[in-house]
């Protein structure tokens, strides 16, 4: 039998065309199965006990497995999410006054090697379907009851190396027939892949962009984010600049501070005449350490100076507080320790 999950709106008008239903159908399928999120067909009770039948003969209902859940001190909830192969993928839920943000993740694993995260130390595994996506919000939603305001691209994974399926879920989570979240509450983060810029770029649905940067120079950034051998600096703040002209929209760089290795006075001048001409906000990462980690977190005072460096050249410079560190959930910390590795 087929997940039917894994059809999108287009699929399923395909499937009521084929099955000689009203056009209609479609939408009433789709809004149980993201909107209100059943576990069967009988709960779809707008649709006759015929097509309620037909659909069960044919298809079933996935939905992902809760293996773990840790809650920590400020309140930020890591959910460890078992897939169907069993493979294993972490998501987060962050609140925050009246902003409530899911961090979902769109692979298993990453390939990308970035010497300050812990999921590389998993390697690849696979990429996940837009629904598996998709899923993770849904299952923090059945376990907290909490509609989440934000949704980030910032779990596990490059979500440009699995572009497709993650544009087939944004499309989902912002549809009206889906999850009903407005692009611009919407952010995708990405170490730095042009093709997927640019291609971010000519979406219809404008959602929001942010490149983990993490150094200024090409030297430093290969060795901490082996992507920057394929896409240096050059290509990548071009691709940056593309899409601002493209879009009319201000992105983010995202900046992990590692002690002593990209937080001194020379990065900081780096910096400020890297970005001082690009329309943009500068989001502080004070480095979450994880067990095993080649690197320290810098002193607050640390992480304040940098700041105060780049103000008032670079003016929109925020440093992100620390969320669910303890538990693992932060910035570069999910990594599935207990993944049982079902490789494809």
């Amino acid at each position: 039998m087929t997940d039917i999950k894994t059809l999108d709106l287009e699929q399923l008008l395909n499937l009521v065309y084929q099955m000689k239903w009203e056009k209609y159908r479609a939408i009433q399928i789709y809004q149980w199965l993201w909107q209100k999120n059943v576990e069967s067909f009988d709960q779809m009770t707008n649709l006759s006990k015929t097509i309620r039948a037909q659909l069960a003969e044919r298809f079933y209902i996935s939905r992902l497995k809760l293996a773990q859940i840790q809650t920590g001190n400020d309140g930020t909830i890591k959910f460890t999410l078992e897939l169907e192969d069993q493979n294993l993928i972490e998501s987060v839920l962050i609140i925050e006054q009246n902003r409530r943000t899911i961090c979902v993740s769109t692979q298993v694993g990453c390939a990308l090697g970035c010497r300050f995260c812990a999921t590389a130390r998993m390697g690849f595994i696979r990429n996940l379907r837009w629904h598996e996506i998709v899923e993770q919000i849904q299952a923090i939603i059945n376990y907290t009851g909490i509609s989440p305001t934000n949704i980030v691209f910032m779990g596990m994974g490059e979500p440009f190396m699995n572009i497709e399926e993650v544009f087939k879920a944004i499309v989902a989570i912002n549809s009206d027939y889906g999850l009903r979240i407005g692009a611009r509450r919407i952010t995708v983060s990405t170490a730095g892949i042009p093709e997927g810029i640019k291609k971010l770029a000519a979406l219809p649905i404008q959602v929001r962009l942010a490149i983990s940067l993490n150094a200024t120079t090409d030297s430093l950034r290969s060795k901490l984010m082996p992507i920057n051998i394929k896409y240096p600096l050059n290509h990548l703040l071009a691709a940056a600049r593309e899409y601002i002209i493209a879009t009319g929209r201000r992105l983010t760089f995202e900046y992990v501070l590692l002690d002593g290795v990209n937080n001194l006075t020379a990065d900081a001048e780096r910096l400020i005449r890297m970005l001082r001409n690009i329309p943009c906000k500068i989001n502080l990462i004070p480095f979450n350490s994880f067990p095993g980690a080649d690197f320290s977190t810098p002193h607050p005072d640390k992480v304040s100076k940098f700041a105060q460096l780049l103000y008032p050249h670079l003016p929109a410079v925020t440093i992100r507080k620390s969320r669910g560190s303890q538990v693992l959930a932060g910035c570069g910390q999910l990594a599935s320790r207990f993944q049982n590795c079902h490789r494809q």
